[in-house]
């Protein structure tokens, strides 16, 4: 299941990410930060859901918390692209980029915890 979801997550990450920069031209990575955002909604979502509701099997669970969101998320393309903006004198856009995935993706969590508590 981890692995099913995993490259379903990663599939989707990519085609997601690879639209959203083709929208701007901007030295700014627009389509991991909202890859990320994404990622942590629907975590926030489906653990709100499971717990409260019991609407998933374990290996459904699984499947989309593990799998699918460890595969749509991404910590290693969030750290080359923080690099590559300090690298290239970026260092405003940097500081907005680290702040705003941090703040947002925390927050994601929380309001899909909450909505999967109160669907």
């Amino acid at each position: 299941m981890v692995f099913l979801g995993g490259g379903l997550g990663s599939v989707v990450r990519y085609s997601l990410g690879r639209w959203v920069s083709a929208l701007h031209n901007y030295n700014f990575p627009y389509g991991t930060l909202l890859v990320n955002i994404l990622a942590c909604f629907i975590l926030g979502l489906i653990i709100g859901l499971a717990d409260h509701k019991q609407l998933f099997t374990a290996p459904a669970r699984l499947f989309w918390t593990v799998g699918f969101c460890g595969g749509f998320s991404t910590f290693s393309t969030f750290s080359q692209e923080t690099f590559y903006l300090i690298q290239g004198g970026f260092h405003l856009s940097m500081i907005v980029y680290v702040t705003l995935s941090l703040l947002f993706c925390v927050f994601a969590v929380y309001l899909g915890l909450f909505a999967g508590e109160h669907v």
